[in-house]
């Protein structure tokens, strides 16, 4: 039976933007790189607001979903 690496674990990542919303199969070091390229978003892992620290201390293997949305910004 082969073991499966940590690098090789997959999870759903959701990113919504202005024109909707896609659903990746990505690695953690993918999500990483993703959340990088997104500064400034808002992130939810297993619908909890985390910090970009946390996904990267994360056990991949318990992670979840992790949703990738814009920052809402409030004002006139």
């Amino acid at each position: 039976m082969e073991v499966q690496s940590m690098d090789d674990i997959r999870t759903n990542v959701e990113i919504a933007d202005r024109t909707g919303h896609s659903s990746l199969s990505l690695t953690k070091q993918e999500t990483l790189d993703l959340i990088e390229m997104n500064q400034g978003s808002w992130i939810y892992k297993d619908n909890q607001m985390v910090q970009a620290t946390d996904i990267a201390s994360a056990n991949w293997a318990d992670v979840g979903t992790i949703r990738i949305m814009p920052g809402l910004t409030g004002g006139f």
